[in-house]
Formats: structure tokens, sequence, C-alpha cells
């Protein structure tokens, strides 16, 4: 990333902290570069399965030019796709987990590597959020291929 895109989606990151300066001041004095931000405000996050996100988050990348921010966990065991506010209270599918309303995730500084939650896309900074229809075929056509995969293993 850039500077000018780091800067700005930093920005529309502490956009929805109740302090952004607070949130700036964490990032940067906090050694593993992360802050709680809350879920709800713009946007929501589905938390699918490592595998099933990784192959999720590979369609996705065939059908758009650029998806909406990407979160993974430390050894990419579960991926966070940001979404619009309000998808993760309607949301019905079995292992996605939401945090919307009420909830706060663990977001790293953008361009920034940590040993934990990191970027697999990092926001642009404007507000560019994964369409969840698009992430729900996404996801379907990721569960047929690793259930394939499944199917051919020994």
């Amino acid at each position: 990333m850039r500077g000018t895109d780091i800067k700005s989606a930093v920005e529309w990151l502490v956009s929805v902290a109740p302090d952004p300066d607070a949130c700036r001041w964490e990032w940067e004095r906090n050694p593993l570069g992360v802050a709680l931000l809350p879920a709800g405000r713009r946007w929501d996050v589905l938390i699918l399965p490592g595998e099933l996100g990784q192959t999720a988050l590979d369609v996705l990348t065939l059908l758009l030019d650029r998806p909406g921010p990407v979160l993974a966990d430390f050894g990419d065991t579960r991926l966070g796709f940001f979404v619009p506010p309000g998808t993760a209270s309607r949301w019905l599918g079995t292992g996605v987990r939401g945090a919307g309303r009420g909830t706060w995730i663990v977001v790293p500084y953008p361009g920034r590597t940590t040993g934990g939650v990191h970027w697999l896309v990092a926001p642009d900074g404007s507000g560019t959020l994964t369409d969840p229809v698009l992430l729900e075929l996404a996801m379907h056509e990721a569960a047929a291929r690793v259930a394939g995969q499944e199917g051919r293993k020994p």
C-alpha cells in the first residue's frame, strides 16, 4: 500500500471509533499494531472458516476487480469479510459468524504486518464493501470446490 492509500484506509477505519484520536494513538503504540473497532456502523464482518473463506475469496477475485476488506486471523483459520452494516443480523448460514452492531473486532493497522490478525485485502479508504449476495454465491461455489477436493482425497 502507498502512503496516501494507508492514510485513506486509516481515516475510513477510525471514523467508526468512539474516539478516532485514541484509536490512532493505540495503533501507533500497540506493539501488535492492532486496535478494537466497533462493527455495525459503517460495516459488519462475516467470519468464515479458513478453507471455505480462502476459496470464497479466490472466487470473489475472479468476479470483482477488488472485493471489500478481508481480515485473516493467525494461521488463516478464519477470514472476516467486511459487508454492509445490518448484514450480520440478517445472515443465515451454517458455520458463518457475524459481527454487527454491539460487537467489536480486532483490526490491524493497514499496511503493517503483524504476527496475528492481518489484511488479505486491505481497505482502500473508499468505503468499498463486499456485496453479501456475491459473497453468498462465492461461498456456494467455494463449498462445492472444497467438497470436490475432499472427494478426491484417499
